[in-house]
């Protein structure tokens, strides 16, 4: 090989190292880990706290006729958690990177707006209420199954942070680790959603 088809390789080889640099440097960190692992460890007790004890009279009680029961906003959490993971696993992780974004920006906005119910959305369809897990016993159960799943996942799997897709509510791209903090920021929502409905009148007192 002559010397310009060295220095080709010499180059491309230079190339392809700032790139696996640049892959590793998008990781999520090990603090990043530790953050999202507290965040849903948090999140899991306080939807755990909120429905512990309840008699079949206060899971099924609704404040208005088109309100979610607190059995159906179990349900709703649960399924939610396989279908975010699901959407990790299978799209996120596979889409290219997004450089140039603030990802601090990002993942305080996901933390202290995904939780804030004075901005109400509706479900889609696919996470509707369907009593897909037969009873809230089950449901609670199916969560906390899937809930070790998310953390094992968070734990084990590199390159969170270098694929990203657009955001649920559009603008800035979220990469996967930011879905992993969607999971536990959404269960806080719905666990405030549970607490009102706890507090609403006529809300069974057994």
């Amino acid at each position: 090989m002559n010397r310009r088809g060295w220095m080709g390789v010499v180059a491309a080889a230079a190339v392809a190292f700032a790139m696996v640099g640049a892959a590793h440097a998008q990781d999520a960190t090990a603090a990043d880990k530790e953050k999202a692992l507290a965040l849903l460890e948090n999140s899991k007790k306080g939807v755990l706290a909120a429905t512990k004890g309840l008699s079949p009279d206060q899971w099924n009680f609704k404040p208005a006729p088109d309100k979610w029961s607190i059995a159906e906003c179990m349900e709703h959490i649960a399924a939610a958690e396989d279908f975010i993971r699901g959407q990790i696993e299978q799209n996120i992780l596979k889409a290219p990177a997004a450089p140039d974004r603030d990802i601090a920006k990002i993942d305080a906005g996901i933390l202290a707006n995904v939780p804030d119910r004075t901005n109400k959305v509706q479900a889609p369809e696919p996470l509707k209420p369907t009593n897909r897990f037969g009873s809230p016993d089950a449901a609670i159960k199916h969560f906390v199954d899937s809930r070790a799943k998310t953390e094992e996942f968070l734990k084990a799997t590199p390159d969170l942070r270098g694929h990203a897709v657009d955001s649920p509510g559009g603008g800035a791209k979220w990469d996967a680790y930011e879905f992993i903090l969607l999971i536990g920021a959404h269960s806080e929502r719905h666990t405030k959603q549970i607490e009102e409905i706890r507090a609403s009148p006529g809300y069974p007192a057994t």
